[in-house]
């Protein structure tokens, strides 16, 4: 008989939203929770809070660096999907130059 996947140890895996993801990364941010106290007070494990933690960082991070004063803000993935169609239209022009230049130099020596 397999085991439940949400129950560990005889405890009942909690899932937070992400609402009280915020609340609790907030509380550990503002001090008024330790990361021990807030993984009491939410029913999860420590290690669950150092996650939502880093999780939070990361994506204010993200967000912060795709911000752009006197543009309307861009998520990540949209800097990211732009960067790579411009980088895409780039290898496309390499590519094209590069064979016209093949599609001469081959056209040349059959002449000569």
């Amino acid at each position: 008989m397999m085991s439940d996947p949400t129950v560990i140890s005889g405890k009942p895996r909690r899932r937070l939203s992400p609402s009280e993801k915020y609340q609790l990364f907030v509380e550990v941010l503002t001090g008024q929770a330790t990361q021990r106290e807030a993984a009491a007070k939410w029913g999860v494990d420590r290690s669950t809070v150092i996650h939502v933690c880093r999780t939070a960082k990361q994506g204010a991070l993200d967000a912060l660096a795709a911000s752009v004063p006197g543009r309307a803000g861009q998520s990540a993935e949209q800097a990211a999907l732009a960067a790579a169609r411009a980088e895409i239209e780039r290898l496309r022009a390499t590519v094209t130059e590069q064979a016209v230049i093949l599609h001469l130099q081959q056209g040349k020596s059959v002449w000569d």
